[in-house]
């Protein structure tokens, strides 16, 4: 299945913090997206790896995604190498997507940033034709490049390239991030496992007030910020939104 945009995180729940918005807009505009998490996210200190599944599986329906699939990385402990880049590699031909999202290069999480690189790596390297892969049915995959990367901002604030509106869908993105109801606050989760740093409503707060900053910033609601280290490129004047001053 080829998809127009895809999202990469290293974690079960990134995405939806992250680039929800975006990929349920683009939804709503008629491309086909989808996800690949790298790991099951199951070094995290609430849940379980079998739980964290069924939660992405139903934030996967909220977001109306055409694909969403695990490579099975080792949580905390994957490494930016050969072996995990051809896995990844594998997983950009499969899906050929036009654009990909993906974790920033440095962030709170070791993992965010460890992950960035990785996917930046395998996007590139996915492009050159000498690096031969095989699908699951033993064929071999033909290079494929995204031609952009963006990477969307988590726990650190950074400066974006660019915001993108989101505030149509803002209530179905937090309502993807409520179907973590194991990591993030749930008054109906209550497995006796300690309070984390994103478990509390304080850090929820922050995520909407995060989205409000860059929201103001092009006069809108809400919008989510991504940065791209390659230079962007418009056909037309119309691509910017029109704010009233």
């Amino acid at each position: 299945m080829k998809l127009d945009i895809l999202a990469i995180a290293v974690h079960p729940d990134d995405v939806e913090l992250g680039c929800a918005g975006i990929l349920m807009v683009e939804k709503i505009n008629g491309k086909k997206t989808g996800v690949i998490d790298l790991t099951r996210g199951e070094l995290g200190t609430r849940g379980t790896p079998e739980l964290r599944a069924k939660e992405s599986a139903k934030a996967a329906a909220i977001m109306q995604l055409d694909a969403r699939e695990n490579l099975g990385m080792a949580d905390g402990f994957f490494k930016n190498d050969e072996e995990h880049q051809r896995l990844l590699i594998r997983a950009i031909r499969k899906y050929q997507p036009e654009i990909v999202l993906a974790n920033n290069l440095d962030d709170r999480h070791p993992d965010h940033g460890r992950a960035g690189h990785l996917i930046a790596d395998a996007c590139f390297l996915s492009g050159l034709r000498k690096i031969m892969t095989e699908d699951d049915k033993g064929n071999l995959q033909d290079a494929w490049r995204p031609k952009y990367i963006f990477h969307y901002i988590q726990d650190r604030y950074y400066n974006p390239t660019f915001v993108y509106d989101i505030t149509k869908v803002f209530d179905r993105k937090l309502e993807s991030i409520k179907a973590y109801s194991s990591q993030f606050f749930s008054s109906g989760y209550d497995n006796g496992e300690p309070q984390t740093y994103i478990s509390t409503p304080e850090f929820l707060n922050a995520v909407i007030g995060r989205h409000q900053m860059f929201g103001k910033m092009i006069g809108v609601p809400y919008a989510e910020g991504l940065i791209s280290e390659k230079m962007i490129g418009i056909r037309s004047m119309d691509a910017f939104v029109q704010i009233d001053t």
